[in-house]
């Protein structure tokens, strides 16, 4: 179990709302690493824009590893999502997404998350939408199978999305796809808003085998200790199933967002 943060690469030109560190890419990653993280989320918007092999040289050169291609900021930038009112729009996001898992094999990274880029079934017809939906993605979860990259699907809370809001509709829209390469990722913000028990979601998830990523905030979408969410005990549950994967800080930059970094590590180093 090691421990990442989420921040942007160099085609994301507006930092994204839950983007940590400041200054160049290569000042992030440097003090990343400084801060003692063993891993880095990149936030991604447009893949075409970024040179793999560069990227690659310099998170190798700070000492760190790509814990996770995100695709937020396909979303957040540039308005995408898979779900969309316009086909256009649709279709857009799936050609995005595909670049995505591209360069996250360029990348040697191991997964792709997908959150707000799925969009919503009300943009797109409905409750219908949820098997357009699934055709989407298991046609990525093909390509990802042959690129040697996982995809990770991240359950939303219910201000943010209208379906998958938990581990257990998580761990049935898996089952959906049929993928050995699709799996989840848990957002311990999201998990606090719609879980009904927190260490059972996790529990579930391992045990299914499709527990690949985590998101790291408080109740409140601050550091962890900042909150009420019981971090000490999650990370003994992780501890007991073998959990493998990064925790990686995805949280509001409160109140700076090289404090909230150092505050982050700082807390979780007691506890991992």
């Amino acid at each position: 179990m090691k421990i990442a943060l989420a921040t942007h690469t160099p085609d994301v030109i507006l930092a994204p709302s839950v983007s940590l560190l400041t200054g160049t890419f290569e000042e992030r990653l440097e003090k990343a690493a400084r801060l003692g993280y063993a891993g880095i989320e990149l936030m991604v918007a447009r893949p075409s824009q970024l040179n793999p092999i560069l990227i690659q040289n310099q998170v190798k050169a700070a000492g760190l590893e790509i814990a996770a291609v995100a695709s937020g900021p396909v979303f957040m930038l540039d308005g995408l999502t898979l779900l969309a009112e316009k086909e256009e729009t649709s279709q857009l996001a799936v050609k995005r997404l595909g670049e995505l898992i591209s360069l996250a094999s360029q990348l040697s990274a191991p997964l792709v998350t997908i959150g707000s880029l799925r969009g919503r079934l009300s943009w797109a017809g409905g409750p219908s939408a949820r098997e357009k939906l699934a055709k989407i993605l298991q046609l990525a979860a093909n390509q990802a199978k042959a690129q040697g990259v996982r995809l990770a699907l991240e359950p939303l809370n219910r201000y943010e999305t209208d379906f998958i809001r938990n581990s257990t509709e998580g761990l049935a829209f898996c089952a959906e796809i049929g993928s050995e390469v699709f799996g989840l990722l848990l957002d311990t913000y999201h998990m606090n808003i719609e879980e009904s028990n927190l260490p059972s979601a996790i529990r579930s998830s391992m045990t299914a085998g499709k527990l690949w990523h985590i998101h790291l905030s408080d109740s409140n979408r601050l550091v962890p200790g900042q909150g009420h969410i019981d971090f000490a005990g999650l990370v003994k549950i992780l501890i007991d199933c073998n959990y493998r994967g990064y925790l990686s800080a995805e949280l509001l930059p409160v109140p700076d967002p090289d404090t909230a970094a150092s505050q982050t590590i700082a807390y979780m180093h007691r506890l991992v």
